[in-house]
């Protein structure tokens, strides 16, 4: 769907469409049998990994934290497999030809979990929150220039220039909306409430206990119907990948999203007749794996040592051996899934052990300059999953051909995130990084000059600077003219391949296992990451 005059011709259509509406609108069952009649009760198990570092996502875009996040704090709108708007705490809106004005009109009748009414005034204030504090908001939310509400239940967003992705960035896991009245003080990333929420979603925070599970029970006063039709939602932290993979064999979990299981289960999974296997829903969130470069590192500022790095890498193996084939090569930063603005031609340096020596050696890291048979010595931080901890693996024995030896560190979670964005100890880094549903949203942070800030989690983490590329990106952000913007997104690419500030390796198959019981969970681009307000049990 492009965003112009037609985009937004349709979108003053929707808002007189939308303004009667008391659902979240159209969905799209996950399964044929979805159109069965609901069932009430029961408890629902769902497996997360790893542990979010918090249960909201207004500073904070965390995988595991963009899961669960929705089943408590609601986005104005929601998304259908093909990104369509649709209403969640908004129910209509309208956007002006110069798309320079946002109107929405909201939900009335809904109240925070602790029994305050929901208005207006949460959203002008979460909008600033997310500005200020998001790590992709800082970015998305920055042509806004004021937020007006003209009464309780209409927002208005005055934009200095064009956004032309923001009718699709107001989704819950990335653009949650929070009370005022626990956000009206301090900093939004540190908040208490991030850990304990108070939202106007289908389930009430009960409890959080760290390292074991969270427990979510169902809102009576949720606005949409009879809906959550489950009496209990049970997310549950499992970090071992044989013990996930026995828990959904076993039915201690019923729904695990964002694949739960060691590669090599998967097939054997498959076979299982209780168990179905989803591939939508990610639509919202297409990942990338990438090596990232510490730009600060000494050796790694070398373009030659970075050019070595990726002749060292046999890319097909890599697919092969550390993904089990589970996964696209990629050429560059933007994922195959985002096909209008995919590059498949991009420069790719190809597998070439001389060529990287002598690269090495040009660069002045001759053997034995580290001792013994090494050019160098690197420090390696994997994000801490199956795919990070391979691809490492993957990478120590590729660049220990040219000479390169390196260590590999392995942390939680939290410790992952502090040493890359916060003490920024890594020469070279595994990352994993949603491309979202727009390049300028997901893509532009990693890149953008602007966007390093130490201590800003899931960002520039190469400290990587190029005036053209933020020049690029910024033209990008605000072209309402979808093919001049295609080609700017293009260019920018043919830029990365170039400065090699990182190498996006794999775009891995996503999927959700599921429980054959579980009915109706996948209804949206978003997922299981949705709000899983329609989620329903079968006896049998």
């Amino acid at each position: 769907m492009s965003i112009d005059s037609d985009f937004s011709l349709a979108t003053r259509r929707h808002f007189m469409l939308a303004a009667a509406a008391t659902g979240i609108g159209t969905a799209v069952p996950s399964l044929a049998w979805a159109q069965d009649k609901p069932q009430k009760g029961g408890t629902l198990n769902l497996l997360l990994f790893p542990e979010p570092p918090t249960l909201t996502t207004i500073a904070h875009t965390a995988g595991s934290s963009v899961t669960i996040s929705g089943k408590v704090t609601e986005g104005l709108l929601t998304y259908d497999f093909n990104l369509n708007p649709q209403p969640q705490l908004a129910v209509a809106w309208s956007i002006s030809p110069d798309g320079l004005v946002y109107r929405f009109q909201l939900r009335q009748g809904v109240k925070w979990h602790d029994g305050k009414p929901f208005t207006s005034a949460d959203v002008v204030h979460s909008i600033a929150l997310l500005k200020e504090f998001h790590p992709r908001g800082r970015a998305t939310f920055a042509g806004v220039a004021e937020v007006q509400a003209p009464d309780a239940h209409t927002v208005v967003l005055q934009l200095s220039r064009p956004i032309p992705y923001l009718i699709t960035a107001l989704a819950a896991s990335e653009s949650p909306i929070v009370p005022k009245h626990l956000y009206s003080s301090g900093r939004a990333d540190t908040n208490p409430a991030n850990n304990a929420p108070v939202g106007t979603g289908p389930f009430v925070f009960k409890e959080w206990v760290r390292g074991s599970h969270v427990i979510y029970e169902r809102n009576p006063h949720y606005w949409d119907g009879d809906k959550p039709y489950i009496d209990r939602l049970v997310v549950r932290f499992i970090p071992d990948a044989a013990a996930r993979t026995a828990a959904i064999e076993s039915g201690q979990v019923q729904i695990a999203p964002s694949s739960p299981v060691p590669f090599a289960e998967v097939e054997r999974l498959r076979a299982k007749p209780g168990l179905q296997f989803e591939t939508r829903g990610y639509e919202y969130i297409n990942s990338v794996y990438r090596l990232e470069f510490n730009l600060e590192s000494e050796p790694l500022k070398d373009l030659r040592v970075r050019q070595a790095i990726a002749h060292a890498l046999q890319r097909e193996n890599l697919l092969k051996v550390a993904w089990y084939g589970q996964g696209k090569l990629t050429t560059g930063p933007v994922h195959p899934a985002l096909k209008k603005f995919y590059v498949p031609d991009l420069p790719v340096l190809p597998y070439d052990l001389k060529r990287a020596e002598k690269l090495l050696d040009e660069a002045g890291l001759t053997r034995g300059k580290a001792g013994g048979q090494w050019r160098a010595r690197l420090n390696l931080t994997p994000i801490p999953n199956e795919g990070g901890q391979r691809t490492g693996d993957f990478l120590k024995q590729a660049l220990g051909r040219i000479g390169i030896d390196v260590q590999i560190n392995s942390q939680d979670f939290a410790t992952y995130i502090k040493r890359i964005y916060t003490d920024r100890a890594f020469d070279l880094h595994v990352s994993a990084m949603s491309n979202t549903f727009d390049p300028t949203v997901g893509i532009q942070r990693l890149y953008w000059s602007k966007s390093f800030q130490r201590g800003l989690p899931f960002s520039n983490g190469a400290h990587y600077a190029s005036p053209e590329v933020d020049r690029l990106l910024e033209s990008a952000a605000v072209e309402m003219n979808e093919a001049q913007r295609i080609r700017e997104v293009a260019e920018f690419q043919k830029h990365i391949a170039t400065d090699l500030p990182d190498i996006t390796l794999v775009a891995p198959d996503i999927y959700t296992i599921a429980d054959k019981r579980v009915r109706n969970h996948t209804v949206g681009a978003d997922g299981v990451a949705g709000n899983l307000a329609g989620v329903w049990l079968a006896a049998s």
